[in-house]
């Protein structure tokens, strides 16, 4: 493939695509893509099924297993997608000046802010993610190309029921879908392809439009039922606070919950409504804040749960949960301005650390309106310049 320079791949990539979607075989240090060929192979699919994401090269040899003649040889070579990462090849590719590509690990491998290899200028891949800055997060997606390559979703099409019908394995949609793309032009790219789609949109003025008016109704009753500002006012920082807490549980918790995500079509299409198609298309505008259909179906046992906790005092516990309502709303509009907006000295430190999460690390960095929870909880991100280390 001249002109082009081949990515080196980790071995754990390569025995990901190991299916009739992706299917990937080794040859020495050589990683081809043979997908295509699974249905001409003369002794049917079945036979390379059962080397995919292996090395081929004892068994294209054994003759009395089955003859390969030059030609087969030639056809691989036409498949040619680049070259296992060992620590020889790992260690040319970070002492090249020369560009140089790769794919990032699987989940299993990410995590670590570490970097394992060289990119375009010289400049280093996180191995999360296969990125090696925030303004990476910006650069356009080729959809043919990103398909062709990686066999996950093809950003011209809907992507859910791609999601749902993609036979894809945890390990390989979690790795992938934390490999995030831009759609062209920063729009938005198709989610169900038909009338829902605008339920799946949501511009982030919407949510002080819609819930500030609740939070004022709902804070007015409960001042009236306690009849005292100084507890009106103490319940309801008491919500807001709490906020903050319930923020980083549901990030940490539910939005990423990969290492416990079951291995079947229904918890990876839902996993990825959630949040995975937020780490996929980190950039786009209309699906940073939440959906009210969705907020509605998570702040309902909210409600019972404030009153629940605040047993004492009905209208006490309705302050509270305002509060709490008006803490998501800060919460939504922080996720949206530290995207997309330029901001003051403390939140623009803040975006960095938020956009860090996507780029290079997101197995911590939970903490999105403020970082003290991942301090607590020890997941803070590390925002020194992380070190290159050579592939195991």
């Amino acid at each position: 493939m001249p002109g082009r320079t081949l990515p080196t791949i980790p071995t754990a990539e390569v025995r990901a695509h190991n299916n009739e979607k992706s299917c990937y075989v080794t040859i020495g240090t050589k990683v081809y893509d043979v997908t295509d060929f699974l249905e001409g192979h003369p002794g049917g699919p079945e036979f390379i099924l059962e080397y995919a994401g292996k090395d081929v090269e004892a068994i294209l040899k054994d003759e009395v297993s089955h003859f390969h003649s030059d030609s087969a040889y030639e056809i691989l070579e036409e498949s040619l997608v680049g070259f296992v990462a060992t620590d020889l090849i790992m260690d040319g590719a970070t002492k090249s000046s020369k560009p140089a590509d790769i794919i990032p690990l699987p989940p299993s491998a990410a995590g670590t802010a570490e970097l394992k290899s060289m990119t375009e200028n010289g400049k280093a891949l996180y191995a999360a993610t296969g990125m090696s800055s925030a303004e990476d997060l910006s650069r356009e997606t080729d959809p043919t190309i990103d398909y062709k390559q990686h066999k996950f979703l093809d950003l011209s099409k809907p992507l859910l029921m791609q999601v749902f019908f993609g036979g894809f394995s945890k390990d390989f949609y979690l790795e992938q879908v934390h490999r995030p793309r831009h759609y062209k032009g920063g729009d938005s790219a198709p989610l169900f392809g038909n009338f829902l789609e605008p339920l799946s949109k949501t511009p982030w003025w919407i949510v002080p439009t819609l819930w500030w008016p609740c939070v004022t109704v709902g804070t007015v009753i409960a001042a009236q039922g306690l009849g005292s500002t100084p507890a009106l006012v103490g319940y309801w920082i008491f919500g807001l606070c709490f906020w903050t807490i319930i923020e980083y549980i549901l990030h940490r918790c539910l939005f990423h919950l990969d290492d416990h995500l079951p291995d079947n079509r229904f918890a990876i299409t839902l996993h990825f409504l959630l949040h995975g198609i937020h780490h996929y298309l980190p950039m786009d505008k209309y699906r940073l804040v939440m959906p009210p259909t969705l907020f509605v179906v998570l702040a309902a046992p909210f409600w019972k749960f404030a009153h629940t906790v605040i047993f004492w005092n009905w209208y006490a516990a309705t302050a509270a949960y305002c509060g709490g309502i008006f803490g998501y709303t800060c919460y939504d509009m922080t996720h949206y301005f530290l995207h997309h907006q330029k901001l003051p000295a403390y939140y623009q430190q803040l975006k960095k650390y938020h956009l860090a999460h996507h780029f290079a690390d997101y197995q911590n960095g939970f903490g999105v309106t403020s970082r003290f929870w991942d301090w607590v909880f020890g997941t803070e991100l590390d925002m020194a310049p992380p070190k290159v280390i050579k592939s195991t």
